[in-house]
C-alpha cells in the first residue's frame, strides 16, 4: 500500500495546456476513480503517475518520495490497459510471470505467486492457453493477474472495461472491486463511465478540461454537487436544471411559479446565499420529484412526451413551463402515464439545489 500525493501537477504540449495544475492526495489502500468526459485529461494524468508521460511542472510523491522524474520501472507500480497488452505468443502462465522472470525472481516464488493469482482470479485450467483462446473477460483477468503477481505499491487501471460487453463489464467491475478488498492495494481507476465510478470508488475525482471539479465519495458527488457540471455528469438520467429567477411569495421560494418546499434551515441558508430576483438554476434529480394533485399550490405541470418502463422504475420525459424535464415515477403507480398526459409535480422538501447562473456553483454548499 502507498500514499500518493499530486502537487500542482501540470501538463502542456507546446502552447496547449492540457492539465493546468492538479492537487490531491490518495490515501493508502484507497480505490480512487478518475472520471470525466473524453479529453478531460484523466488518462494523461494517469500516465504521468505511471511515468509514461513527463510532467510539465509539479510533483508526484509516493510515501513522501518524489517520483516525478523516476523511470517507470523504478516506480513500483503496475498498470492494466484498455487493450489488455498481453503477449499473444505466450501462455497465461508465461504472461503472468514475465515481469518476475525479467527481475530474476526465484522460480519457486514465481510459481507460487502465479498459482495464487490464478486461484484469486478464477483462471484455473486456463494456464496453458494463449490470449487468442480466451474471452475478453478472461484476457482482462490475465492482465490483472500479471499486475497482482508483482505485488506493487500502486495499481493503475486505464479504462480496462471499455472493450467488454455490458454483462461482462458488470461482472468484471465486481471482480476488480473484490480483488481490491483482498489486496487492500492503493488503486487508481480511469473511466469515462459514471456508473463505473459510482459503483467502484471509495472516492471519485471528476475532471473537466484538465481541472478538478470535485473530489469526494460517490454520495458526496451525487447528493452535494459543487457545480452544474458535477450535477449533470453524475447520475442517470442527469439532474434537471431549471433556469429562472428566485422569488419569495407567501413565505416560500419559487422559480417560474414552481414552489421549492423547504425546511426552516434550508430557507435560512438560501436567504443568506441569494436574494429575491437572483438569476439561478434549480437542480432536481428525477427521483426527487413527487407527483401531487393538480390543485396543489405551486405545482409544476408536465406534459408527457416519452415513457421508459424499466421494470423496477419508470422514467417520464416531458415538457413544462421551465423547459424539458425528467421524472422518476413510483413503481406502485396504478397506471403508467402515456404520451400527452399531464402530471403535476413538486420537488421533495430540501432535495433540490440552487446554482448561481453566472458561476454555476452550488450556493447551498458550505
Amino acid at each position: 500500500m502507498a500514499h500518493l500525493e499530486l502537487q500542482k501537477v501540470a501538463k502542456s504540449y507546446g502552447a496547449v495546456e492540457v492539465i493546468p495544475g492538479v492537487d490531491f492526495e490518495i490515501n493508502s489502500g484507497e480505490f480512487l476513480v478518475l472520471v470525466g468526459p473524453s479529453g478531460s485529461g484523466k488518462s494523461t494524468l494517469l500516465k504521468m503517475i505511471a511515468g509514461l508521460e513527463e510532467t510539465t511542472s509539479g510533483k508526484i510523491l509516493v510515501d513522501g518520495q518524489d517520483i516525478t522524474h523516476l523511470d517507470p520501472s523504478a516506480r513500483d507500480l503496475a498498470m492494466v490497459f484498455q487493450s489488455y497488452a498481453l503477449y499473444p505468443h505466450m501462455t497465461v502462465r508465461d504472461n503472468m510471470s514475465f515481469a518476475l522472470r525479467m527481475r530474476g525472481e526465484d522460480p519457486a516464488v514465481i510459481d507460487q505467486r502465479v498459482r495464487e493469482a490464478v486461484a484469486m482470479l478464477d483462471l484455473g485450467g486456463l494456464e496453458d492457453r494463449k490470449p487468442g483462446q480466451l474471452s475478453g473477460g478472461q484476457r482482462q483477468r490475465v492482465a490483472m493477474g500479471r499486475c497482482v503477481v508483482r505485488n506493487p505499491k500502486l495499481f493503475l487501471f486505464d479504462e480496462p472495461l471499455s472493450n467488454l460487453d455490458a454483462k461482462l463489464r458488470a461482472q468484471t467491475r465486481i471482480e476488480i472491486r473484490r480483488l481490491h478488498e483482498r489486496l487492500k492495494a492503493t488503486s487508481i481507476f480511469v473511466t469515462h463511465d459514471q456508473v463505473e465510478a459510482m459503483t467502484m470508488a471509495d472516492r471519485i475525482a471528476l475532471l473537466k478540461d484538465g481541472k478538478l471539479q470535485q473530489i469526494g465519495s460517490p454520495q458526496d458527488l451525487y447528493l452535494r454537487p459543487r457545480n452544474t457540471f458535477v450535477a449533470t455528469f453524475i447520475g442517470t438520467p442527469e439532474m434537471n436544471l431549471l433556469a429562472g429567477r428566485l422569488q419569495m411569495a407567501e413565505g416560500h421560494f419559487h422559480i417560474g411559479g414552481m414552489r421549492l418546499p423547504a425546511s426552516a434551515g434550508q430557507q435560512s441558508r438560501l436567504s443568506v446565499a441569494c436574494h429575491s430576483g437572483t438569476a439561478v438554476m434549480v437542480g432536481v434529480r428525477p427521483e426527487h420529484f413527487a407527483i401531487v394533485l393538480n390543485t396543489t399550490p405551486g405545482a409544476l405541470q408536465v406534459t408527457v412526451n416519452v415513457t421508459e418502463w424499466l421494470g423496477h422504475e419508470i422514467f417520464i420525459f416531458g415538457q413544462s413551463d421551465l423547459g424539458s424535464i425528467s421524472v422518476r415515477v413510483p413503481e406502485g403507480l396504478e397506471t403508467t402515464p402515456a404520451q400527452g398526459d399531464v402530471l403535476s409535480i413538486l420537488p421533495i422538501a430540501d432535495r433540490w439545489h440552487v446554482f448561481d447562473a453566472g458561476s454555476s456553483e452550488n450556493v447551498l454548499l458550505d
